[in-house]
């Protein structure tokens, strides 16, 4: 059986999909930032020939706003031309190609959750470097799937962000006791165990084309900070604002929920309400769990 290659290892989802593979027959190569730049293309050329996988799941983008505004042509350069690379090595190779994408491929002024095939018109770096990383995944590679999420949080928490948007606040409500979170901007809160879950099925049963994954329901994320020290039992006060409050910055969408109808249609089912999900992610498993709240001890 040829191996799955899983690039972006060290990410939160990248993190779970290679722990979902423990008990399973798939052959999962890990790969992390350390043993692949995908800016390198030869060298990427040259390791995924040597490996001759059935399936590269991408899961690594250059993903901060501000530094994708800062730097365009690295956002591009990673989420872009890097994407054309590998759906011409996936090609080549006769292998699958699974990349993930973002809600934020939308401007944000739609009422009502984005289909799968909602016209893309991005309204920053970040969402236009992706969607034309998709577009080559599309043009380029013809066994694919492009997976669109929302709003990621897992255990292995967020290497490009210190932490992921869970974490930021426990540690901001901890040390502050109070924080201050928009009310303007409404997502579909996804925690990456789920997502990863949903992705090997969708690779076992050969899914195709654009599917959108993410955590059922939406919620602004100021109803999701709130839900956070609910849950967690973290004393801390949430207080509302608005983007132009807050001020500055790359410009966000102000709605991006994704309507999972491909998802339905394929037969797979929605996956489960988001705060059940993030309640999970708070109680478990033990020592996780204790390192999300940040309660662990130095000597344990």
């Amino acid at each position: 059986m040829k191996p799955v290659v899983v690039i972006g290892a060290n990410g939160q989802l990248g993190y779970d999909l290679c722990e979902l593979k423990v008990g399973t027959e798939r052959d999962v190569i890990a790969l992390k930032r350390a043993d692949v730049d995908l800016r390198d293309h030869p060298a990427v050329d040259a390791l995924l020939e040597s490996i001759r996988p059935a399936v590269i799941v991408n899961t690594a983008a250059f993903h901060k706003l501000d530094a994708c505004e800062a730097d365009v042509e690295q956002a591009f350069a990673v989420n872009a031309l890097a994407v054309r690379n590998l759906a011409r090595a996936a090609e080549r190779l006769g292998a699958r190609l699974v990349q993930l994408s973002t809600d934020y491929v939308f401007d944000g002024n739609s009422e009502v959750p984005y289909p799968e095939d909602a016209a893309p018109n991005p309204i920053n770096a970040y969402g236009a470097s992706k969607v034309s990383g998709e577009f080559f995944v599309r043009n380029l590679c013809s066994q694919h799937l492009i997976v669109r999420t929302s709003g990621l949080y897992g255990v292995a928490g967020s290497s490009g962000k210190g932490g992921n948007f869970v974490q930021t606040m426990l540690r901001l409500g901890r040390d502050k006791g109070v924080v201050s979170v928009v009310t303007d901007q409404v997502l579909s809160p996804t925690f990456t165990r789920d997502l990863a879950e949903m992705i090997w099925r969708l690779v076992d049963a050969d899914a195709q084309g654009v599917v959108h994954v993410t955590n059922s329901g939406s919620c602004s994320w100021y109803e999701f900070a709130r839900s956070i020290f609910e849950l967690s039992g973290v004393p801390a006060e949430v207080r509302p604002t608005t983007t132009s409050e807050m001020g500055g910055g790359p410009r966000r969408p102000a709605y991006s929920v994704l309507a999972n109808t491909r998802l339905e249609n394929l037969g797979f089912g929605l996956l489960r309400a988001w705060r059940a999900a993030l309640r999970t992610y708070l109680e478990g498993p033990g020592e996780a769990s204790q390192e999300i709240l940040g309660v662990k001890s130095a000597t344990n």
